[in-house]
């Protein structure tokens, strides 16, 4: 019975004299497994210096298992990074346009995001209006629109443009290359 303060685990599990059942299923690898009584399945676990954890508090009778406690957070606290690892974390890049954008400035924010969407980043492109441009606000719309169409190869759109406030955006999501 190694461990016994339980204020480090923020009780996530019930432990050696915590639990307070009259009957525990016993599982684990160096226990013969069945239905023993929680003084017992206690001894059993002081015996091999080990901890009584509850398992499966849900069950009729409660599952409990003989194991390091300590090692057993530190393996669930282990799995739990993995995972988290291993999420996708999404990026979203912002490409910026003015209403009266030309030619040469628009392919080339065209090829930033191009590249952005094949590396798997998703886009938002807007249109800023300044003071009386946003008289232009249909200007900055075919804008997107022509921005999004452009970039049909390489992504969805996510969100249509909408204007809010003195921006009008819109939201591309990259497109799942066949050979991935």
């Amino acid at each position: 019975m190694k461990y016994n303060n339980s204020r480090d685990s923020k009780d996530q599990h019930r432990i050696n004299e915590r639990i307070r059942v009259p009957e525990v299923r016993l599982v684990g690898d160096n226990v013969e497994q069945g239905i023993y009584p929680t003084r017992e399945a206690l001894k059993i676990a002081q015996d091999l210096e080990l901890d009584l954890v509850e398992i499966s508090p849900t069950a009729k009778p409660p599952v409990c298992k003989i194991l390091d406690y300590q090692k057993f957070l530190y393996q669930q606290k282990k799995k739990l990074k993995e995972q988290k690892a291993k999420s996708v974390k999404v990026v979203v890049k912002e490409i910026r346009f003015g209403p009266q954008t030309d030619d040469h400035d628009y392919n080339f924010k065209l090829k930033h995001a191009m590249k952005f969407l094949e590396d798997g980043a998703k886009v938002k492109a807007f249109v800023f209006f300044r003071g009386r441009s946003i008289l232009f606000k249909e200007q900055g719309e075919v804008l997107l629109l022509r921005f999004a169409n452009d970039l049909e190869d390489y992504a969805k759109v996510e969100q249509l443009p909408i204007l809010e406030g003195k921006r009008m955006s819109i939201m591309l999501t990259p497109k799942k290359a066949a050979g991935k």
